[in-house]
This record gives structure tokens, C-alpha cells and sequence, in this order.
């Protein structure tokens, strides 16, 4: 009976940082997220920041110019977020923090615990900064599902992805495109089923809701801990087999 078990988790797909298993740890924190700072920070998307350029755009146009200013300062944290996740990857940072998958996980992880501490009277931009940079880092340091790119907290490229693939392989009756479309779906659907715990949570527990996220998180950085031969690294051994 042991051999058995052994034998059949042997068998079970690996969670790597390319892997759907965290694409969909992921992309329900994303959609978490997205709703918490809807339902909780006055219409403010933390993650997405199309809805925050269009928000603003609707604002402006009806001269609400403090309304609108409110969208502007997610868009700075993301793009600050972005320039992290590149700076992670510079040979003198490697050397500090080797395995950047796994320091973005904890580092995400404790920042939306600490959110979580914070009461509604703490001012909407200070939490859609903090989460808003943390989301921006994660969306750039996992960028590939399986091999092809995706989006871990947004899903209208995922959406995309998954529709061409769903034509190519209906058409050309391929069977890796199919996979590949199924794959896309999963993350989509992983994205809505966090939003939709987002929204039930922060409307039952309030501010502290985004603990779920942080666990979440917690999650997914045990189980590639567990996993430390399949893990990406950046830098020069990016030739052997990946490390993470």
C-alpha cells in the first residue's frame, strides 16, 4: 500500500513556477485581490490597471478631478512594481536573493498580511499602493504557464490566448492546442473564483479578508519549497535544468 501511494505521487505533475497548479494559486489571488480593493477601497482595482486608466478617464471627462487623481497612484505603484521584479534579475541582486520566485511569493505574502492589520480609516491610496506594487511584481516575475506567455493576475491576454488556441485546435484538430486553450481556462476560471471569494470574504470579514490572499500565497511558496529541484533561477545556470 505504500509502494502504491509512493508510486502514484511520484506520478502527480511537480507545482513549478511555469506550472498551471501556481498559475491557478495565482491568478485566484488575482481576481481576489481585484475585488477586495473594489468592494473595500471605493471602486479602486489594485491589480488591473486598465480598469484604473479607464476610471480615470471616466473621471476626468466628468470633472471629478480628486475622484479621478485616486486611480493614478496604483498605476505609479505597478509600474515601481515592474522595475522590482527587472532589478531581481541583475547579477548583484542573484547573488543576495537567488531564488527570486520564492522571495516575491513571501515578500507578497507578508505585505497583504500586513494590509490586513490596517483599519478602514487608513486612506484608500495607501492600500491600493501597497497591494498594487506587490500584484506588479508578482505579474512580472511569473510570466510563463507551461511555455507559453500568460498573465498571473490579468485575464483579457489570457482570455486571448485561450480563444485562439480553442480555434486552432477545433480547426486544425491539434491536440497541444487544445491542451494549451484548456490550460488558458483553467487560469481564467482560477481568476473568477477568486474574485468571487474576494467579494463574499471582504464583504463577511471586512479589511482583514486579504488574509485569505496572504495564505494563498503562503500555500504555493510551501509546495515549491517542497520542489526546490524544479524551481527557475535566474542568471547563468538558466541553462541547466531550471531552479526556483
Amino acid at each position: 500500500m505504500r509502494k502504491y501511494i509512493y508510486e502514484r505521487r511520484r506520478k502527480l505533475p511537480p507545482l513549478t513556477a511555469e506550472s498551471v497548479g501556481l498559475g491557478m494559486l495565482l491568478g485566484a489571488v488575482g481576481g481576489f485581490l481585484d475585488a477586495y480593493t473594489f468592494i473595500s477601497r471605493d471602486g479602486v482595482f489594485a491589480t488591473s490597471q486598465t480598469g484604473n486608466l479607464v476610471l480615470l478617464g471616466i473621471k476626468l471627462a466628468q470633472r471629478q478631478w480628486s475622484e479621478g487623481l485616486e486611480h493614478i497612484p496604483p498605476i505609479i505603484a505597478f509600474i515601481l512594481g515592474v522595475l522590482t521584479a527587472e532589478a531581481l534579475k541583475h547579477p548583484k541582486i542573484i547573488k543576495l536573493f537567488p531564488y527570486p520566485a520564492r522571495t516575491v511569493l513571501l515578500v507578497e505574502s507578508i505585505a497583504l498580511m500586513i494590509v490586513g492589520t490596517w483599519p478602514p480609516e487608513v486612506p484608500n491610496s495607501t492600500v491600493t499602493i501597497t497591494i498594487a506594487f506587490a500584484a506588479s511584481v508578482q505579474i512580472s516575475s511569473f510570466r510563463t504557464l507551461v511555455k507559453w506567455p500568460y498573465n498571473s493576475a490579468m485575464v483579457t491576454g489570457n482570455l486571448r490566448t485561450a480563444s485562439q488556441a480553442a480555434y486552432t485546435a477545433l480547426i486544425g484538430r491539434d491536440r497541444h492546442a487544445a491542451l494549451k486553450s484548456l490550460d488558458f481556462i483553467i487560469i481564467i476560471v482560477s481568476f473568477l473564483a477568486g474574485a468571487f471569494a474576494g467579494t463574499l470574504s471582504t464583504l463577511r470579514f471586512g479589511t482583514e479578508a486579504i488574509w485569505i490572499a496572504s495564505g494563498i500565497l503562503i500555500l504555493a511558496l510551501i509546495i515549491l519549497q517542497a520542489n526546490p529541484e524544479t524551481l527557475l533561477v535566474y542568471g547563468k545556470d538558466k541553462k541547466d535544468k531550471k531552479k526556483f
